[in-house]
């Protein structure tokens, strides 16, 4: 049975008195934070998560609750929208590159050695699409944004998305450099020397809810944590240190510390409601947007393990899509009470707003005519569920066009899960160009190892009608057949292998190299050509830098650079022991416009180690006709003219 609702519009309006007796909403969601990462599932004994355990005492807790995708943005915007990623078309985070793409558009070329195309996706989330804070704002919340979006820069962010607040206005996919202050957040600073992000934004939004408690309130808290970079606060890194087991598979101080900053941070809004007693008024929703990371390393380890899940973070695997979930709803979710029915990250929109009874106005798009009767959504409500009934029959989809080679990763594929089974379409991943399958009993073989296509093919073609449904229904833009396929160079055996380390960066590093005019300068999150000594920055992104070796200065240094960008602030750093120590930072601001010479005076005590300029993001190009550094201890200057 395909699950997509439609809810017809209705006149009818919330009397404005009963505004304040309307419950509260909050939605908390961790980043990269696995099934396993918890205490709520018995997988982990290192990680530390009363506060999340608070929350399950107070509500209930799924076992199989799915994000909408195994990467980061694609569930965001299925939160907001309650539609797939299949029908929005944003199936990777990439919502902070410049390029502005709004229709998911047919690939056109793949290598030699993939079967499929993938598609090219989408780059922001439209504004034509009625948010869940929209809906919840015209009932009367107000509404606020608090941590990591993702969903792109203005005009996406946001304050362009139904929300009142938002803090810190980032659009980038991590906390901008360090989950402790110094940050490089552009216009939000750290109030204390040292201060920890979830510690700011759990306090900030406690402030904001005393602020608002007299009208009922939708609090977005979107956590950096546990996303990269790894970095936590050293106290209670040297705190996991002494507890850490060598022989365990989640063995990183470094991630039981974020863990812990994230826990706390949930605690922090728990008390503030206990203090405001708003606690019996308030819906909270925790989940998050994907699986555990398995593919970098922290500590001399991956961050963690999804054991017993197979795979992570983008796989299709159930490590990468099955996620910790707690739904706190007083008078409907029993306290304390757990529920294995199937629920997903498209379901919360169409659910709160069944249990507060506001009715969804308009179409799917805000632009929609007058003559659309309804709103569509490819989640369904979970009320029965909250009330301790089952779901049965239901069916929920991931959509994930894409093989970004980590391990366990699978080729262009879409999933489905019906009560105890899952099956997997791998696109034109048979023979001539047929689709691929692989079907595993959940129930049975939690960590999919044995893959029972083959022995039962007419619960494959009963699935995979299922998913030929939901593709149809959502409009998805899929993989098509590579023309170009060769099966020379086809190695089916390192499907599920992850790629050489150094592969994805080597072109980066190939093009630094091709440029000898950048004279040792790196140039990340952008494009770099140098033309009539002039270095062009191009495709810049939210983390574009310049880096250099500048070990041979030491001491309070002048920066000094000519450059032609956009207004606005950025920043200069120096790491004094390389990549991977702490960034020291001195902000400054661009007029923009034409050609400006900025001078940054460099504190430094000892030597610059790695020094990086970063650039504003733009769709147009930053150029640059020189850079200089020069050290007072020594005189030692390096001029790079281009």
């Amino acid at each position: 049975m395909f699950r997509s609702l439609l809810l017809l519009v209705s006149s009818f309006a919330i009397p404005h008195s009963s505004f304040s007796a309307q419950p509260n909403v909050i939605v908390i969601l961790a980043d990269d934070l696995g099934w396993s990462d918890t205490t709520l599932y018995g997988n982990t004994a290192y990680y530390q998560t009363p506060n999340v355990e608070r929350l399950a005492k107070r509500g209930m807790t799924f076992t199989r609750a799915y994000s909408a995708s195994p990467l980061c943005s694609p569930t965001r915007s299925a939160l907001l929208t309650g539609q797939s990623p299949a029908r929005t078309g944003i199936t990777v985070p990439n919502c902070h590159m410049p390029q502005v793409v709004l229709q998911a558009t047919t690939g056109k070329k793949a290598p030699p050695d993939q079967k499929a195309i993938q598609p090219e996706p989408v780059t922001r989330l439209k504004t034509e699409y009625r948010t869940l804070a929209e809906t919840l704002k015209d009932a009367g919340y107000a509404t606020a944004h608090f941590g990591k979006w993702h969903l792109g820069p203005e005009p996406y962010s946001p304050l362009q998305q139904g929300f009142d607040v938002d803090l810190p206005h980032h659009p980038g996919p991590g906390p901008a450099g360090s989950f402790v202050a110094p940050w490089k957040f552009t216009n939000f600073k750290e109030k204390v020397p040292g201060e920890h992000i979830e510690d700011r934004m759990a306090a900030e939004a406690v402030t904001w809810m005393e602020q608002t408690k007299e009208k009922p309130f939708y609090l977005n808290y979107w956590m950096f944590s546990v996303h990269a970079p790894f970095d936590a606060k050293k106290a209670n890194i040297e705190k996991h240190r002494e507890r850490m087991d060598p022989k365990d598979a989640q063995r990183s101080p470094t991630y039981a510390a974020m863990i812990q900053s994230m826990d706390d941070a949930i605690g922090t809004l728990l008390d503030g409601l206990d203090r405001m007693k708003l606690a019996d008024n308030t819906i909270i929703i925790f989940t998050a947007d994907n699986g555990g990371n398995m593919y970098n390393e922290v500590d001399g380890t991956t961050p963690t393990s999804n054991r017993p899940l197979r795979g992570g973070k983008a796989t299709m695997f159930e490590g990468g899509t099955r996620v910790p979930c707690v739904v706190v709803w007083p008078g409907m979710a029993k306290p304390g009470s757990r529920s294995d029915a199937l629920v997903q990250s498209e379901d919360f929109y169409p659910t709160l707003l069944a249990g507060v009874g506001v009715q969804p106005l308009g179409g799917s798009e805000k632009s929609a005519k007058a003559s659309t009767p309804t709103q569509r959504f490819d989640g369904s409500s979970i009320l029965p569920a909250l009330k301790g009934d089952a779901l049965s029959g239901k069916a929920v989809f991931q959509f994930f066009p894409h093989n970004p080679g980590v391990p366990d990763w699978l080729p262009p594929a879409v999933s489905v899960h019906r009560d105890d089974w899952k099956l997997i379409r791998i696109f034109h991943g048979g023979e001539k160009g047929a689709h691929r399958h692989l079907l595993f009993n959940l129930r049975e073989d939690l960590g999919e190892k044995n893959n029972l296509a083959a022995q039962k093919p007419d619960l494959v073609a009963e699935l995979d009608a299922l998913i030929e449904t939901f593709l149809a229904d959502t409009k998805a833009v899929v993989p098509v057949p590579n023309p170009a396929f060769d099966p020379a160079k086809y190695h089916p055996e390192l499907e599920g292998k992850p790629q050489p380390k150094g592969k994805a960066k080597a072109p980066t590093k190939d093009k630094d190299d091709a440029v000898p005019a950048l004279q040792g300068w790196k140039a990340r999150d952008c494009q770099a050509a140098v033309k009539d000594g002039i270095l062009r920055l191009t495709s810049i992104g939210a983390e574009c830098f310049l880096g250099f070796s500048a070990s041979k200065h030491s001491g309070p240094t002048t920066a000094q650079f000519r450059l032609k960008a956009k207004a606005g602030s950025s920043h200069f750093d120096w790491l004094p022991s390389g990549v991977g120590s702490k960034p020291h930072r001195v902000d400054f601001t661009l007029k923009g416009g034409d050609w400006e010479e900025i001078t940054v005076e460099v504190p430094a005590e000892g030597p610059l180690g790695i020094v990086r300029l970063y650039l504003p993001m733009q769709e147009q190009a930053v150029e640059i006709d020189w850079i200089e550094l020069t050290s007072k201890n020594g005189g030692k200057t390096t001029r790079t003219g281009f």
